[in-house]
């Protein structure tokens, strides 16, 4: 039991020891490299705003643990598709289920 507690307490230790703003770096840098694949000649929007747009979305509705949640994954899964419409992309269930785990992955 004592070798799990302390499995436990250096496992905190190294999560809280990882920079919440590189980890907001790395969710963009996700959603924009996924938005700049999906980009096409049609495309008439800055991949840019779309993923500000989504990342501020997401922020707005999200908690902590919000991914053990039916009701936290619905409130993120809207927001998304909100974004999404907003660009005429909700159309698109492979570009959302990809956006999608990348904000669970990072959010």
């Amino acid at each position: 039991m004592k070798a799990i507690l302390e499995i436990a307490k250096d496992t905190v230790e190294a999560e809280n020891q990882t920079d919440p703003e590189e980890d907001k770096n790395k969710a963009l840098a996700a959603l924009t490299d996924l938005f700049n694949e999906v980009k096409n000649k049609n495309t008439h929007v800055i991949v840019e705003r779309i993923v500000a747009d989504i990342d501020a979305i997401v922020k707005q509705v999200r908690f902590d643990g919000w991914q053990s949640t039916k009701q936290g994954e619905r409130e993120v899964q809207q927001a998304l598709r909100r974004s999404l419409l907003k660009y005429r992309l909700h159309t698109d269930q492979e570009l959302f289920d990809k956006a999608y785990g990348y904000i669970r992955e990072y959010y």
